[in-house]
């Protein structure tokens, strides 16, 4: 189960992108004091836990009464996680992000940026949706669904840290440094996309052989 989990942590970080959120962050925070980005941090990282807590924890069900098997939601997140894994590659991500960001500066009956975008749809969107049910998937039972949470609020706290620190880390990073990670973590979320089309694709192989 360790393997399980720790392959979910990478894939939870690389999707939550917590390096490509920081631009967007302090764009949306423009004149905030760091308390204040702390603040907003903090309330935008327990919204996206409680949203990604939620469907860990419902999402199989859901999936079992909507008739659709694990392995076909394996091979279709899979695909989806693959083309989240290309926009970070070829930096297509952050624009898309950015665009939300936009939407939400410009609004000005926007209220409250950590519930939107932040939290919705920046932190906990499809793609963090999508990888919190494949691994609720894998890893069944109380034990399983405990180990998940736990999977969910470190990749949590770990986006919360690197928020809490955004302009250092966007001082110290830059633009090319930020590229380069972006694109060495799309790699690394492609070729685990890959892995859960494969093992979408067995299961479905499996289960018609049965029947």
């Amino acid at each position: 189960m360790f393997d399980i989990l720790l392959t979910g942590f990478v894939t939870l970080f690389v999707i939550l992108d917590p390096l490509g959120l920081i631009p967007l962050f302090l764009a949306l925070t423009p004149g905030a004091t760091v308390a204040e980005r702390r603040m907003t941090a903090m309330r935008a990282s327990v919204i996206a836990f409680a949203i990604l807590a939620l469907f860990a924890l419902t999402g199989p069900a859901v999936l079992d009464g909507l008739g659709i098997t694990l392995g076909a939601f394996r091979v279709a997140g899979g695909l989806f996680l693959f083309w989240i894994g290309f926009e970070l590659v070829f930096e297509k991500r952050n624009e898309r992000k950015g665009r939300s960001a936009e939407r939400a500066v410009d609004d000005p009956d926007a209220a409250d940026i950590a519930a939107f975008p932040l939290a919705i749809p920046l932190m906990a969107g499809p793609g963090a949706i999508s990888a919190v049910i494949l691994l609720a998937g894998n890893l069944p039972g109380v034990v399983g669904k405990l180990g998940l949470l736990l999977v969910i609020t470190v990749a949590m706290l770990v986006t919360f840290a690197c928020l809490a620190v955004a302009y250092r880390l966007d001082h110290f990073l830059g633009a090319t440094g930020r590229a380069v990670i972006s694109r060495l973590l799309g790699v690394l979320l492609a070729a685990l996309a890959v892995q859960f089309v494969a093992d979408g694709v067995a299961a479905l192989a499996a289960s018609s052989f049965a029947a």
